[in-house]
């Protein structure tokens, strides 16, 4: 009887172990880049991507743009939401064309993340300016201080937003009652 109460004892803290384990959100190695040149060249200086993983990552994040940027109803607000001269049309952002009368962030930089310990699989979001001079990232899970930088992250940062395209675009009233664009994320930096 003994024995058996030992065998459970640690069958049940070996669980536990991995359960506490499994809690912990992976890391991954981070790069921000303000457009796919400044990817490109750091690509050829030894960089986290190789220029393939920057032209695959850049067309992911422009395509997240294009289906989950927020959209405002008017200018304005989109400029209270990201600074003066960080907005523009959708029908200008877009190539199939959108509104001229809703209104998205301009593309400050993209986010890659080198997912599953770097084995070659990348994952993207687009960075937009904030009102304070910072930048987020579309699911809106972080602002950070810079759009040049590594870090590490969490792989929650690379999380797929929330579609806004086809979707009623954000009035003031909206935007206010959902504490802004950004707002009430954690603020992050990116080292060199």
């Amino acid at each position: 009887m003994r024995k058996r109460s030992r065998t459970v004892a640690l069958t049940i803290l070996g669980a536990a172990s991995f359960a506490i384990a499994g809690c912990r959100e992976e890391q991954v190695d981070a790069q921000a880049f303000p457009d796919l040149n400044a990817c490109l060249a750091a690509a050829d200086q030894g960089g986290l991507f190789t220029p393939d993983e920057c032209r695959q990552s850049f067309a992911e994040a422009e395509q997240l743009h294009v289906e989950s940027a927020p959209r405002y109803d008017s200018l304005q607000v989109c400029e209270e939401q990201h600074g003066v001269g960080n907005c523009g049309s959708e029908d200008q952002q877009v190539s199939n064309g959108g509104s001229g009368s809703i209104f998205m962030p301009l593309l400050a930089g993209y986010l890659i993340g080198s997912m599953l310990g770097g084995g070659g699989l990348s994952r993207s979001q687009p960075m937009y300016r904030t009102p304070q001079g910072g930048y987020t990232n579309a699911a809106r899970t972080s602002t950070f201080s810079s759009n040049t930088g590594r870090a590490a992250l969490n792989s929650s940062q690379f999380a797929r937003p929330a579609a806004t395209a086809g979707q009623p675009p954000m009035s003031r009233a909206t935007a206010a009652s959902r504490g802004g664009f950004g707002s009430s994320a954690g603020s992050r930096s990116f080292g060199g």
